[in-house]
């Protein structure tokens, strides 16, 4: 855990007026309080040595200045800031500075972006191949328990809602991990009356993955003298049409969802502006006295809360999206006894540059922390997991505007309001559900991790800190 650590005075207090510009109109060298470069008479040496927590405390304010420049247009400050962040960041120091690192990069892609032909220039290359993509996944699997749990958590609802069914038909929203339905397959087989006929409808961009899932689950079901059958449909989430995934009958569905659902926000961009985002920042910076771990751990974002975002008790709080409301009404459409999803809880779906900024510093410093806990600083895996996985997520969160951004995630009390809109209603977790996931993590013995429930639905959690909501949802008729 980061740790708690006074630093005296405000770094940057007073660099912005009320409306959100800079007050530096001479020297972007004003904009910060100290020159990074080596030097004679420099505090660079001073800073060296800061201790974990002092650094990251600094780290955070650069970050924050340095991002309103860029939100504000005003690369020359930017680049002053990005240099004196690249003085204290590092992708293999400590959480805040490897955090640092992967928050400039993306402040960086957002700049190159306003140069349209520099920036496909500079990133014609640079293309993260399928093999990566899945890797980074898998390594993140094995490295933390998020997924195993929303695995086992999705099964034992399915297993729950499926209970006397006879054929049972999954669709798999980017089906990419055949564990999940190996366990699956391993319980099914188990059952007094026999296993039941298993359709699984994997959905993903890429046919190579979905290939190679039909191989791991078919040889699987083989084994376990289980009749089943893989359907390969080679789509993008928001690409997909449901309606051409025919639901045989006899066949009782359930709809499967690992941190994939939001990216059919991104279909439809919301470009309003929220002007009270920098005079929330400028009040931030004023603030005396913080730790970063108070920083961290405390609801930091209250400072930055806007009308807009702070409302979601109400479908008023949402961002409007037509195309996920038809989305989520296709689903419906379907009848599908159970819908299982799991994602992020973290706000990240707003207009408002800063309020997103923050938010996403708030939810993957959390994410970092439980990487720093587990696995060592050196470790190829770790880092392969932090570029290829979390870096890439945040710099289509920072650098990232339009359909283009695809990583909008939103917290559980917004999934209820949606799905609730629709007709979807509430199929409570069980308890079953939740020992499961406590036996896992003490199986693995994985420390600093808990399972919270709330009015039926899970929340995986780093210390207090929740990040990941499991839910899950089932057809109701609607009344006429």
């Amino acid at each position: 855990m980061l740790g708690h650590v006074w630093l005296e005075g405000t770094l940057m207090a007073g660099m912005f007026n009320g409306e959100g510009s800079s007050s530096v109109t001479s020297s972007p060298l004003q904009f910060f309080p100290w020159s990074l470069s080596p030097g004679i008479g420099s505090p660079y040496p001073f800073l060296r040595e800061l201790k974990s927590e002092e650094r990251g405390l600094c780290l955070i304010h650069l970050l924050l200045g340095c991002a309103n420049q860029v939100a504000i247009g005003n690369i020359e400050n930017a680049n002053v800031g990005l240099e004196q962040i690249s003085h204290l960041a590092s992708p293999d120091g400590d959480t805040m500075q490897r955090i640092a690192a992967y928050f400039t990069e993306a402040l960086a892609d957002r700049i190159l972006k306003s140069w349209p032909g520099l920036h496909k220039a500079l990133n014609s290359t640079k293309i993260l191949s399928v093999p990566e993509e899945i890797l980074a996944q898998r390594l993140f699997f094995e490295l933390c328990p998020f997924l195993k749990l929303a695995y086992v958590m999705t099964n034992q609802a399915i297993i729950e809602a499926m209970e006397g069914e006879r054929m049972i038909h999954i669709i798999d929203f980017k089906s990419c991990e055949p564990a999940q339905w190996i366990n699956l397959l391993q319980t099914l087989k188990d059952r007094p009356d026999g296993p039941p006929h298993l359709r699984i409808t994997g959905i993903h961009e890429q046919k190579e993955v979905l290939e190679q899932m039909a191989l791991r689950l078919t040889e699987e079901a083989e084994k376990w003298d289980i009749p089943f059958q893989f359907t390969p449909v080679v789509s993008k989430l928001e690409n997909l049409d449901l309606e051409s995934l025919r639901v045989k009958t006899g066949e009782a569905l359930a709809v499967s969802s690992v941190l994939e659902l939001h990216s059919v926000l991104a279909t439809d961009d919301d470009k309003k502006t929220s002007p009270s985002a920098s005079k929330n920042l400028q009040k931030l910076l004023r603030m005396k006295q913080r730790t970063l771990g108070e920083w961290l751990e405390t609801d930091s974002l209250q400072v930055f809360s806007s009308p807009d975002s702070a409302s979601v008790c109400s479908p008023s709080g949402l961002n409007p999206s037509q195309k996920m409301t038809s989305f989520l009404t296709a689903l419906w459409g379907l009848s599908p006894k159970v819908m299982v999803i799991t994602e992020q809880e973290s706000n990240l779906n707003g207009s408002a540059f800063m309020e997103r900024v923050l938010e996403a510093l708030n939810f993957y410093a959390a994410l970092f922390d439980c990487l720093e806990s587990t696995v060592s600083r050196s470790s190829i895996e770790r880092q392969r997991v932090e570029k290829m996985l979390l870096g890439e997520e945040i710099k289509n969160i920072i650098a990232c505007e339009g359909a283009e951004r695809t990583e909008r995630h939103e917290k559980l009390e917004k999934w209820i309001l949606r799905l609730e809109s629709v007709g979807f209603g509430k199929v409570p977790l069980s308890y079953h559900s939740m020992l499961l996931g406590s036996r896992l993590l003490q199986s693995y013995g994985y420390d600093g991790y808990k399972i919270k429930e709330e009015n039926g639905f899970l929340f995986i959690c780093w210390q207090d800190r929740p990040l990941f909501s499991v839910s899950a949802w089932g057809f109701q008729r609607q009344s006429s």
